[in-house]
């Protein structure tokens, strides 16, 4: 692929942050990854049991073409050989939900402005704040999402999510894996072209929402799926 090709969405490949020649050469003959708020240092530094964890699952992903001809979203089997992998090693799948409580504090009367009483005068409540916000894998500081053939507007929903967990303190970085371009010259072989179409998840479409920075401040590293994951193509 060109190093300047131009996605979907306007981006150049080389503006994007993605990582060559850092990891072993058979896992990214496997996999593309793209580096967004230095998600793989903190992952390779600080969160090493997890990026371990993840690791081996990377080098263990294969998926038998028949996987890929099955129905795609909740229905598929590819998430749950992950669920097998990843569950056994203490990754969960997590919901948060959260109120805000709002303090008034006023001014002393007797001091200088700046300073303000010990006590509030009143409190006020917003329930659901933070309301069913769910991630499919969370261990200790780090969550990993998979979405293999969700609609696009899933990415949202996975960004959201992990911005407001990172925001609350509950992580320090994110991981979503999904497919990778290159997979379309196995879906157009197969003729199964229209069910992986253009507005379903795939490396392209998280790109762009990464680059517009819809992951706020969490750091998350995307992973695509390549052709060599495929078994028996």
């Amino acid at each position: 692929m060109d190093d300047k090709k131009e996605s979907a969405e306007g981006n150049t490949e080389e503006s994007l942050p993605k990582v060559e020649g850092y990891l072993p050469p058979d896992i990214e003959a496997k996999f593309e990854f793209y580096n967004f708020g230095h998600a793989l240092e903190i992952l390779t530094q600080a969160c090493t049991i997890e990026w371990n964890d993840l690791f081996d699952c990377f080098q263990a992903l294969s998926i038998p073409i028949d996987d890929v001809l099955q129905a795609g979203g909740n229905e598929s089997p590819i998430p749950k050989r992950l669920d097998e992998q990843l569950y056994p090693k203490g990754w969960r799948e997590i919901r948060i939900t959260g109120d805000l409580l709002i303090k008034l504090f006023p001014r002393r009367s007797e001091q200088k402005r700046g300073l303000f009483s010990d006590k509030p005068i009143d409190e006020k409540v917003i329930k659901g704040f933070i309301d069913g916000h769910n991630i499919d894998f969370v261990k200790n500081k780090v969550a990993f999402d998979l979405e293999w053939n969700s609609k696009d507007q899933t990415f949202d929903r996975d960004l959201l999510a992990m911005r407001t967990y990172f925001d609350c303190g509950l992580i320090d970085v994110g991981v979503i894996v999904t497919r990778a371009e290159e997979l379309n010259d196995i879906f157009r072989d197969k003729g199964i072209m229209a069910k992986y179409g253009a507005s379903t998840t795939w490396m392209g479409k998280l790109l762009y929402r990464l680059k517009a920075r819809r992951n706020g401040g969490c750091p998350i590293l995307a992973v695509g799926i390549r052709k060599p994951c495929i078994e028996g193509v």
